[in-house]
C-alpha cells in the first residue's frame, strides 16, 4: 500500500498572451482592434467581466493533469463543459509491477484524530490486501475495481476554457465544497490570479482552507 498526497501538474501558462488574445477576440465584437495597446487588456477584460460579456473568455482554455482521489475526481468529472482523460480501474491491474504491486490512496485530509486516521489506514490495507489475493485467483481488473474506494489515487487530464474554470473555481475553491477538491483548486486557482489577475482577481475561495494542506502545484517549464 502507497500513501500518496495529491498534485496538479501543468504547462507554465504565460497568462499575458492569452490575456491579448481574448482582448483581441472580444474588441472583434466592437471592430476597435486599432484601439490595441500593450496593456489595454487587462482593463477592457475587467471590463467585459463585468458587464456579464464572458463569452468571449471561451476563446482559450487550459489543460491539467491532477492527482486525486477517485471521490474528488467523481465531483470534478460533473462539470460539462469540459474534457476528461481519466485513468480506467477497469483495465489498470494494481497488481502488476507496473503499479509497483500496490494500490495508492491519497492521504485524507479531513482526518486529523489519529485514531481515526489508523482505522482508516487499516482499512486501506485490508482493501488492497484483498484486491491482491482476488487478482491472484485471476480476477480480472473489471472485477477488482468493485473493491476501490473513495481513497484510491487516480490520475486524470482535464481541459477547460477560461470562462469555465472561473465557473468551476467559484464552486470547488468554495467552502462549501469537499476538502479533498478545495485541497487542489484553491492553490491552482491562486496560480491562475497570478498569472491571469484580470481573469481571476475577483474569483473568491475559501481563505480559511490550511494553506499547509494543499496539493503540490507542478509547473512543467
Amino acid at each position: 500500500m502507497k500513501i500518496v498526497k495529491p498534485w496538479v501538474e501543468l504547462l507554465e501558462i504565460d497568462g499575458i498572451k492569452i490575456m491579448k488574445n481574448l482582448e483581441r477576440a472580444a474588441k472583434h465584437c466592437y471592430r476597435t482592434e486599432g484601439n490595441i495597446k500593450e496593456n489595454s487588456y487587462d482593463h477592457f477584460l475587467r471590463n467585459c467581466i463585468n458587464r456579464g460579456h464572458e463569452s468571449v473568455l471561451e476563446h482559450e482554455k487550459v489543460s491539467i493533469r491532477i492527482c486525486c482521489d477517485v471521490g474528488a475526481y467523481k465531483d470534478i468529472t460533473r462539470h460539462r463543459i469540459a474534457s476528461f482523460s481519466i485513468e480506467s480501474t477497469r483495465y489498470c491491474n494494481y497488481s502488476k509491477d507496473k503499479f509497483g504491486n500496490q494500490i495508492s490512496f491519497i492521504e485524507p485530509c479531513n482526518i486529523d484524530d489519529e485514531s481515526l486516521y489508523t482505522a482508516w489506514k487499516d482499512c486501506m490495507q485490508n482493501i488492497e490486501d484483498t484486491y491482491n489475493k482476488m487478482a491472484s485467483q485471476g480476477a480480472t481488473p473489471d472485477q477488482l475495481r468493485l473493491l476501490l474506494p473513495h481513497s484510491a489515487a487516480a490520475e486524470l487530464t482535464m481541459t477547460a476554457n477560461i470562462r469555465e474554470w472561473r465557473h468551476i473555481f467559484s464552486l470547488r475553491a468554495d467552502k462549501h465544497a469537499h476538502s479533498s477538491i478545495q485541497q487542489f483548486m484553491i492553490p491552482l486557482l491562486l496560480y491562475f490570479k497570478k498569472q491571469m489577475p484580470a481573469l481571476f482577481d475577483e474569483v473568491k475561495y475559501n481563505e480559511e482552507f490550511d494553506s499547509e494542506k494543499y496539493a503540490e502545484i507542478k509547473i512543467i517549464q
